[in-house]
């Protein structure tokens, strides 16, 4: 263990000699005196017992145990306790992505596992291996739209998708010199448009009803737990689908690390970023695994890559791999199911306190129009709830999902009366 201790004064004196300097301070007299730091301004140093019992005294001061009715794109949901201990073994766990000559069989598995549940989940020929979040999966799209179109550099974007998402796909599409048109009701000249990008459900938590586009590509942003009830996007006419795949599995982390996908029809997939893993045997005849289509540009040529985008969040696909594994097709409907019969339950108890219920055909989040925000969700948080998201003075997202049960209905029923 001699290689991890702090170097003593010998090892210090002998490593200023080699570099030629008197001390310490001179590696540093560069450095104008009004520039340095005059010290930190830290307490005397605790024993490894009297750190334990600070910061558990300050953990204490955290109140938790709220109920939680918050969405929004990150959502509650169960996660098996199995999949933790999986994931967390030192064969999966690390703060690098391999890359083709380092990765190990059992990763390429996995990846490969997952892009086939997903796949099977959107309905769509291939997906990827993962991208970084559903932000940046619906920008990687849409340029990928554009670079199949090859005839147009204007998108159309329904003014419904996610706040945070929009954020980043106005920020790729400047760098790329695409028009983005923000839109509520389609144009008639879709062959104008490179694709066009919906969510759905939308970020109000609507499920729309949609159609295959003949002038133009469409791109569908979903929630991938809810395909456990609702049709795939592949039947409705998709020919991109991008998601963030927390919701099926990842716990809310404070907002990340969590992952995106992209997942499309077979002719399009060279145009796919991310990684694909593919499944061949070796030499011998035994099934082997290894990543796939991509060309050595993805790595070295960025300028003519089909993304910037040189690693990927396998970490987090492995999790879902394990959730789906684990949850089966029956648990992960059942989950589905409960969010959406507890959600039509809590609203149906909110419109008979005389609140109006915004949407029309939701699975498990909506909007209610509330009189004041604020003192709506400030009253439901005195009662340890996270009543949902204020969307503007009068409006409140609501998320609802198979964590929550019947009491916490109620308790959220009583707490706005």
């Amino acid at each position: 263990m001699k290689n991890f201790l702090v170097h003593n004064e010998d090892v210090k004196k002998q490593m200023l000699e080699t570099i030629g300097v008197n001390s310490i301070a001179d590696l540093f007299k560069q450095i104008p005196d009004a520039a340095r730091m005059k010290g930190l301004n830290l307490e005397d140093p605790l024993s490894e017992l009297e750190v334990q019992r600070r910061v558990k005294s300050l953990a204490a001061k955290n109140k938790t145990g709220f109920i939680n009715f918050m969405g929004g794109g990150v959502y509650n949901k169960f996660v098996p306790a199995c999949i933790s201990q999986v994931a967390g073994r030192f064969e999966f766990l690390t703060a690098y992505t391999p890359y083709q000559a380092e990765v190990a069989q059992g990763t390429l598995q996995i990846m490969y596992e997952f892009q086939t549940m997903i796949s099977r989940l959107t309905g769509m020929d291939i997906a990827n291996a993962t991208v970084y979040d559903g932000a940046t999966a619906c920008a990687e799209a849409i340029l990928m739209a554009v670079r199949i179109s090859k005839k147009s550099q204007k998108v159309l974007v329904h003014k419904n998708l996610n706040p945070e998402y929009m954020r980043v796909v106005k920020t790729y599409a400047w760098a790329g010199d695409i028009e983005i048109e923000v839109f509520d009701n389609l144009p008639d000249n879709l062959a104008d448009y490179a694709c066009v990008l919906i969510q759905n459900p939308d970020y109000y938590g609507e499920i729309r009803e949609l159609r295959a586009l003949e002038e133009s590509l469409l791109i569908v942003c979903t929630d991938l737990s809810t395909l456990s009830i609702i049709k795939p996007p592949a039947e409705y006419g998709a020919d991109i689908v991008v998601a963030d795949i927390q919701s099926l599995g990842i716990p809310m982390n404070f907002g990340g690390p969590h992952a995106g996908v992209i997942a499309c029809k077979e002719k399009y997939m060279r145009q796919m970023p991310g990684r694909l893993a593919g499944r061949t045997v070796d030499k011998d005849g035994n099934q082997a695994f290894t990543l796939t289509i991509q060309t050595r540009e993805q790595h070295i040529k960025r300028e003519k890559a089909t993304s910037n985008i040189c690693s990927n969040q396998a970490l987090m696909g492995l999790w879902v791999t394990l959730y789906l594994s684990v949850m089966g097709e029956k648990g992960f409907r059942q989950a589905g199911y409960l969010s959406a019969m507890n959600a039509h339950k809590l609203a149906r108890g909110l419109a008979d306190k005389g609140y109006k219920i915004l949407n029309d055909n939701f699975f498990n989040e909506f909007a209610v129009d509330v009189k004041d925000a604020g003192k709506f969700l400030a009253k439901l948080k005195e009662n340890n709830i996270l009543g949902g998201i204020k969307l503007d003075d009068t409006t409140v997202l609501v998320a609802v999902t198979e964590m929550i049960s019947d009491e916490d209905i109620q308790l959220y029923l009583e707490g706005v009366k």
